[in-house]
C-alpha cells in the first residue's frame, strides 16, 4: 500500500519548508549586509572624527562607503570630487609601537593627493617628547602629489621631510600614504583616464633563470653589473647638501678628509642562483633557498666607510630607515625579522666590509628581478646637537640579460629618474681588494639566535661583570674586612655600570620591561621578543637569580646605571664637603611607599592600555639621563638634573622615594631564600650605629633591615667586621688583648716573681695603665 500524506500534512511540511527558505534568506540578507557593514566599519569609525573640507576644500558631504577595501566618496553637492579611504586598509603601516598607524587619506579621480588626516596611533615618541604637529607637518609635503605618475614608473615616489627623532615613524607613514595611493590607482578605482598600471600591462616576456648555475669571482660579479656599487666621498655629500641648500650640514661634515671615503655600498640580489652562490657560498645558499618561499626574493647590501647604511632604528624600533627597495613606484622597508648579519662575501677576491646584511624582501612586497628596481639610502648629517639634515640617494639595479630567460622581444621599461646629490656608480674592481673569509652565521637559525651570535663581545663583557658580582657578594666577609680596597672596588663597578652598561650599551632596565613582561604573559608570551635583546635577557636573567639570593639589592645597588649615576655624583658632593640631609625617620617611613603607589599604578594601567602605561611610566628619568645621554626636550632633561640635585643632598633621593623599578623588584624580593647580612644582639638596642650611617635609610632604629629598601652597599657589614667603629667589635678586641697581654712572657716572669722584669703595660680605653707596685703606684684596673 502507498502510503500518502493527508492535506494537513501537506499544508504543514510546506509550511516547514518555506519558513526554512526564508530564515535562510533573511540569514543570507543579514550577513550580507554583515559584511558590507565590516567593510566600512572602520573607515566609518575614523570617518566621524573628521570634515569632508579638510581633504576637498569645496566638499560638503560623504558618501556610502563602496567596495572592499573601502573608499568613501567626497561630494560638493552632486558633484563628485573624490575619495577618502584608511591607509592601512591597504598598505603596511606599522610603527615603534608595534600598532598601525591609522591615517585617513583624500585622492582625487586622476591620484594626487588632496588631503591627511592623522587619527589614531600608539606611537610613544609621538605620545612623548615629539610635537605632533610636526609629524603632521612632515606628512604634509604629501599633498598635491601625482602618484599616479609613481603608478605607471613615470616618477619616483615623494619623500617626506624628516622629523629629527622620530625618523622611523615619519617614513612609516610617508610609505604607507604612498604604497596605499598607487595600490589603489593600479586597482583601476579611481576612474583616472591615465590608465593605471599601464606600464606592467604587457605580458611578461623576461624571467629569471633559475637552472642557470655557477660560481664567479668577485671582480667579475662586479664588471658585468651582477653586483652594483655607489660610491660616495665626504665631500661629495657635503657638497650635495650645500645644494640642497643646508649649510649647516655642509659645514659639519664627518671626522677625516673631503676625499675619504663616506659610503662604500655593494648590492646584489642572491635569489639569482649564481649570484647567491657566489656571494653567500653553496651550503648558505641552499639554506637561503629553503627559507624563501614561492615568488619571494632576497638581496645582499654591503658597506664600508664612515657611513652606516644600517643606523641604528633597527635596534630601537626594528626597522631598518636608511635602505628603502623601490619598484614601480611602490617601496617598502625591513624590520630586523628580514635581516641576517654575514661576517664575509664568500666570492674569490670579494673586499674586507664592513657590514654586510642578508635581507629577504617581505611577502607582502612583488619584487620583480626582471624589472629594474632600485635601493634608496638615506643619508642624515647632524646640524646640531639634536637636529639632522637628510638626502636621498639611490643605486638603481637592472638584472644582466645573462640570468634572464627571453621568451619574447619586448621593450623594457626605462629606470627611474636619478637622484640627485651627486651619486657615483662604478661598475669597477675597488682597490685594496682582500681575499674573504668564510660566511657567518646560519640563516636558518631563527633571528634571537643571530642577535646573540653577532653580539658575542658585548655579551662576554655583561656575563663577565655579572660573574665578577657574584664573586663579591660570595667573599663579600673577605672583602668588607679590607675597607679602603672594597670602597674602591664599589665605585670602580659603579663606573663600568654607569659607562659601559648604560651610557655605552644602553643596557638601562625599566619598569617597562616589567609591565611588557606581564602583558605578554596575558596575551600570548612569546619567549624570541625577550630573547632579541641579549643583554637586557642576560641581566633580567641574572636578577631573577639574585632574588632568591639576596633580594632586589644586587640590581638596585650595583647594576642600575642611573643608581650608579646617583651615587657617584654623591660621592663627590660629598668630597666637596657638600652638606647631606638626613631624612627624619617617621618622615622617611612615609615618603619611602610612595615608589609603591606609583608602581602599583602603572601596573594597573598596563592592564588597561600598555601604551598609555610606558607614557606615564616617564617618571623614571632613566631614558633621559642613560639612554638618549640628556639630549632630549627640556622638560624632560630639567626633570632629571632635578631629580640628580636633590641626590647631590640625599643619596639617591630617586631610588629611596619615586622608582617604580625599585619597587616591582622589592615584592617578589621578599622570597629571598638566604640572610647573608650579619648582624649582633647589640645592633639597635643601645647601639645604632649602623642605623645612622646607611646611606639609604634601610635600618629601623630597632636594628633590623628593610630588605625591601636594602640596596647591598654592604656598608653595614664593614661596620660589622670592624674593631675600631663597632661597639662591639672593640670590646671583643679590647679583651682579645687583654688576653694577649696576660699570656705574654713578661706577665708570666712577674706571676713568677722574678726580678728584673720588665713591667707590663694594660690599656683601658686606649690609655696606658701600669699595674700595682710599678713606679707611678697606679692602682690595679681590670679591663
Amino acid at each position: 500500500m502507498v502510503y500518502s500524506p493527508s492535506p494537513r500534512k501537506l499544508h504543514l511540511i510546506a509550511s516547514s519548508r518555506l519558513l526554512r527558505a526564508a530564515i535562510l534568506l533573511a540569514a543570507t540578507f543579514m550577513l550580507t549586509l554583515a559584511g558590507q557593514a565590516m567593510a566600512a566599519g572602520r573607515v566609518q569609525e575614523f570617518l566621524s572624527k573628521a570634515q569632508p573640507a579638510e581633504f576637498f576644500a569645496e566638499a560638503d558631504r560623504f558618501g556610502l562607503a563602496q567596495g572592499d577595501p573601502p573608499l568613501v566618496p567626497a561630494y560638493k553637492g552632486d558633484q563628485l570630487l573624490g575619495f577618502v579611504y584608511l591607509n592601512s586598509d591597504f598598505a603596511n603601516a606599522t610603527g615603534y609601537s608595534g600598532k598601525p598607524i591609522h591615517m585617513l587619506i583624500g585622492i582625487d579621480p586622476q591620484g594626487v593627493v588632496r588631503g591627511l588626516k592623522l587619527v589614531d596611533h600608539k606611537e610613544p615618541i609621538v605620545l612623548i617628547g615629539i610635537p605632533e604637529r610636526r609629524i603632521i607637518e612632515a606628512m604634509n609635503r604629501l599633498i598635491g602629489k601625482d602618484l599616479g605618475a609613481v603608478a605607471v614608473g613615470a616618477e619616483r615616489p615623494p619623500q617626506v621631510d624628516i622629523v629629527s627623532g622620530a625618523t622611523v615613524t615619519v617614513l612609516v607613514m610617508g610609505d604607507s600614504v604612498v604604497r596605499s595611493a598607487v595600490r589603489l590607482i593600479k586597482s583601476g578605482r579611481l576612474g583616472s583616464g591615465r590608465q593605471p598600471g599601464s606600464a606592467a600591462a604587457a605580458p611578461a616576456v623576461k624571467t629569471v633563470d633559475l637552472e642557470r648555475s655557477e660560481l664567479r669571482d668577485w671582480e667579475t660579479l662586479l664588471g658585468d653589473g651582477s653586483v652594483r656599487r655607489l660610491s660616495l666621498t665626504i665631500g661629495e655629500v657635503s657638497e650635495a647638501f650645500a645644494k640642497a641648500g643646508n649649510q649647516a650640514a655642509a659645514d659639519n661634515p664627518e671626522p677625516g678628509d673631503a676625499n675619504d671615503p663616506f659610503i662604500d655600498l655593494y648590492l646584489a640580489p642572491v635569489s639569482v642562483p649564481t649570484i647567491g652562490r657566489s656571494l653567500l657560498g653553496d651550503a648558505a645558499f641552499e639554506q637561503l633557498r629553503a627559507r624563501l618561499k614561492p615568488g619571494q626574493q632576497a638581496i645582499v647590501v654591503a658597506g664600508d666607510g664612515a657611513y652606516s647604511f644600517k643606523g641604528s632604528g633597527y635596534v630601537r624600533g626594528g626597522i631598518f630607515d636608511r635602505v628603502e627597495l623601490v619598484q614601480d613606484g611602490q617601496s617598502t622597508r625591513f624590520r630586523d625579522r628580514n635581516h641576517s648579519r654575514l661576517g664575509a662575501i664568500s666570492a674569490d677576491g670579494a673586499p674586507d666590509l664592513r657590514e654586510i646584511a642578508l635581507f629577504v624582501v617581505p611577502e607582502e612586497f612583488k619584487l620583480d628581478l626582471a624589472e629594474p628596481w632600485q635601493l634608496q639610502v638615506l643619508v642624515q648629517r647632524s646640524t646640531g646637537a639634536r637636529d639632522k639634515a637628510f638626502l636621498n640617494y639611490e643605486l638603481g639595479y637592472t638584472l644582466p640579460d645573462r640570468y634572464l630567460r627571453i621568451e619574447a622581444p619586448a621593450a623594457r621599461q626605462a629606470p627611474l629618474a636619478a637622484a640627485p646629490g651627486g651619486e657615483r656608480v662604478q661598475d669597477r674592481k675597488p682597490a685594496g681588494e682582500a681575499d674573504a673569509g668564510i660566511l657567518g652565521g646560519e640563516l636558518d637559525e631563527p633571528l634571537w639566535q643571530r642577535i646573540w651570535k653577532g653580539d658575542t663581545v658585548s655579551i662576554g663583557i655583561a656575563a663577565f661583570a655579572i660573574l665578577v658580582l657574584t664573586g663579591i657578594f660570595f667573599f663579600q666577609d673577605a672583602l668588607v674586612r679590607r675597607p679602603t680596597i672594597f670602597v674602591w672596588v664599589r665605585r670602580g663597578y659603579l663606573t663600568f655600570t654607569l659607562v659601559w652598561l648604560g651610557w655605552y650599551a644602553n643596557a638601562q632596565l625599566s619598569v617597562v620591561n616589567v609591565l611588557t613582561f606581564t602583558n605578554a604573559l596575558i596575551s600570548g608570551f612569546n619567549w624570541e621578543f625577550f630573547l632579541a635583546a641579549p643583554l637586557i635577557f642576560i641581566l633580567w636573567a641574572a636578577i631573577a637569580v639574585a632574588l632568591l639570593f639576596w633580594g632586589r639589592g644586587p640590581f638596585c645597588g650595583w647594576l642600575c646605571p642611573f643608581g650608579a649615576l646617583q651615587e657617584l655624583i654623591n660621592n663627590i658632593a660629598q668630597w666637596l664637603k657638600v652638606p647631606q640631609i638626613k631624612v627624619p625617620w617617621g618622615l622617611h617611613e612615609r615618603l619611602w611607599p610612595i615608589k609603591y603607589i606609583i608602581f602599583l599604578g602603572l601596573f594597573g594601567l598596563s592592564l588597561y592600555s600598555v601604551a598609555l602605561a610606558e607614557v606615564l611610566a616617564e617618571v623614571e628619568p632613566f631614558k633621559t639621563a642613560i639612554i638618549l645621554k640628556f639630549v632630549r626636550d627640556w622638560p624632560f632633561v630639567i626633570y632629571a638634573l632635578t631629580l640628580l640635585a636633590a641626590g647631590l643632598f640625599i643619596e639617591r633621593f630617586f631610588c629611596r622615594y619615586l622608582c617604580p623599578l625599585g619597587a616591582a623588584l622589592a615584592i617578589p624580593g621578599r622570597i629571598r631564600m638566604f640572610e647573608w647580612l650579619k648582624r649582633w644582639p647589640e645592633c639597635g638596642s643601645p647601639c645604632q650605629r649602623c642605623a645612622n650611617e646607611c646611606p639609604v635609610q634601610a635600618i629601623h632604629p630597632e636594628g633590623q633591615i628593610n630588605v625591601n629598601e636594602c640596596i647591598y652597599c654592604m656598608h653595614c657589614q664593614e661596620l660589622y667586621h670592624d674593631d675600631h667603629r663597632c661597639p662591639h667589635m672593640i670590646q671583643v678586641r679590647l679583651k682579645r688583648e687583654k688576653r694577649e697581654a696576660l699570656s705574654s712572657p713578661s706577665m708570666r716572669q712577674i706571676k713568677e716573681g722574678r726580678p728584673g722584669t720588665a713591667t707590663p703595660i694594660f690599656t683601658h680605653m686606649g690609655q696606658p695603665i701600669r699595674e700595682a707596685g710599678t713606679a707611678a703606684n697606679a692602682p690595679a684596673t681590670d679591663t
